[in-house]
Order: C-alpha cells, then structure tokens, then sequence
C-alpha cells in the first residue's frame, strides 16, 4: 500500500526540489544549523509537497478520471480511496503546520500563505490560462522560507533564487502541460499551450528557463564564496536546459517524459553539489 501512496503523491519528483532546499540551506547560513532545525526545515518541505500533491489528486480527481494519460492512475483507478486522499490532505497538512510552528514563529505565520498557494493551484487551470505560473509562486517561496526559518529575513539571495527557481518550475510545467493539449482544449481547461499553441509555448517555456540561467548566475555577484566551480557548474547547467528544449518539438512531443523527469533531475542535483562544493572548498 505505502507504493501506492509513492505513486500517489510521486514521491520520485521529490528529487527535483529538494537539492534546490540543501542548496537554499548552503547558500544563505552563516554557520551550519543544528541538525533539529534542518530536520524540521526538510519536515515542513517534504509534507507541504505531500499536501501540494494529495490536494492536486483530490480536487482533478473527476479530470484525472477521464484524461487518457491519467485515468490509470491510482486514484483514477480508485486503488487509493478518496477517503484515504483526504486523510492523507489533513496528516500532512498537520505535519506541515507543526514544522513550521515548531521552527519559529515567522515560519508560522508563512504557512497559510504556502497552504492557500496550493489549495489554489489545482484550480487554477479552471480560471487562468497561467497555472504555471501558481506553482511557480509555490517554489519562489522555497528559499524564502529557509531564508525565514535561519535568519528571521529575507534577504536579496533568497528573492533572486527564488525567482530562479519559481520560473525553473513554471517553465518545465508548461513542457509536462503539453501532453494534455488537446484533453484541455476539449474540457475547457485553461493553460499556456491551450492560449496560446504549443509552439509559442515551448519559446516561453525556453524563456522562463533563460531568466532561471541568469538569476542563479547573477548569485555569483550576491554571495561572498561562490566562485569558479559554481561558475562552471551554472553554464553546465544552462547546457542541460538548452538540451532539455532540445528535446521537446511542436511536432515531437515523444521525448517529454525523458526532458522533464530525466534532464531536470541532474538540474537540481548539479546546483546543490555546486553550491556545496564552493562552500566546502
């Protein structure tokens, strides 16, 4: 049963946010945090994503039900219960709640700001044609809320690497957006590709991706320890996003599962070895 939940909540695409998190971490204490803070800091990010996800599953379950891509699914299929989602909606809503409380106040009074960012991203896509941009807003608030959590602040570093991260997230949704294209245009479901055509969404999809390249390369220019390694490390980065667009066409959309599971991968596992290995070395 515990696969299911994994399958759930796809708990593998955990690996594309939470190097950026350790990376947040690296680059904005002055001294490591005790391990009790950073186990709450990775408490309060693993069960808000849970809740993102249960939310996202509970609310599109009529949707998911009917879209060819989706309707085997677990909850689709009806393998986990509505009930069971909803159960798994208030743990990790709890789990959330309690991690932000139990690192300070100000991480606290964040929390509701995150939950409403979730709650509302599932319906979106029935009221805006950016969803993307919801979700991107979601992860913005990743480094800022560590930059809370350590420092009782948010400080220029945390805004730039959360627009970087914000529009690396809402860039590679628009990409996974494309495969439902023609289920959304027929149910009226609102998104990039469905306003305007995939082709212009793959260019602003490339372009969300440019403003990622410079905001982490202009970090170079913010934090004292960053040097030649993360300099190295940002182009080769930009290298596996160039090749992630190069991947996805108008009329080839057969690679997008390799762009987007594969490719963003190695993005965020390679910014968070960077950043460390500047800061060890």
């Amino acid at each position: 049963m515990i696969s299911k939940y994994a399958q759930l909540v796809k708990f593998e695409h955990t690996i594309f946010a939470l190097p950026f998190l350790l990376a947040s971490v690296v680059l904005l204490v002055e001294s490591f945090p005790s391990l009790w803070k950073l186990f709450w800091i990775v408490l309060a990010f693993l069960s808000a994503r849970t809740l993102g996800m249960a939310l996202n599953r509970l609310i599109d379950l009529p949707i998911d039900r009917l879209n060819p891509r989706t309707k085997d699914w677990v909850h689709a299929k009806g393998e986990v219960s509505e009930k069971s989602i909803k159960k798994l909606v208030f743990l990790s809503g709890t789990f959330f709640l309690l991690s932000s409380a139990m690192i300070n106040i100000y991480t606290l009074l964040l929390a509701p700001v995150a939950f409403a960012l979730l709650l509302f991203y599932p319906y979106a896509k029935r009221i805006t044609h950016y969803p993307h941009l919801v979700l991107g807003l979601v992860y913005l608030l990743i480094p800022i809320a560590v930059d809370v959590a350590i420092n009782e602040s948010v400080s220029k570093v945390s805004l730039i690497l959360g627009l970087g991260m914000g529009f690396w997230v809402a860039g590679f949704d628009i990409l996974y957006s494309l495969q439902d294209y023609q289920f959304d245009k027929s149910y009226g479901l609102k998104s990039i590709p469905v306003r305007f055509g995939i082709g212009s969404a793959t260019r602003i999809a490339r372009s969300f991706h440019l403003i990622t390249f410079l905001c982490l390369l202009f970090l170079i220019f913010l934090v004292d320890f960053l040097g030649s390694i993360y300099l190295l490390g940002i182009l080769l980065l930009g290298a596996f996003l160039w090749y992630e667009h190069s991947l996805v066409r108008e009329y080839d959309l057969s690679k997008i599962n390799k762009a987007f599971f594969t490719v963003n991968g190695y993005v965020s596992m390679l910014y968070f070895f960077v950043v460390l290995l500047d800061r060890l070395l």
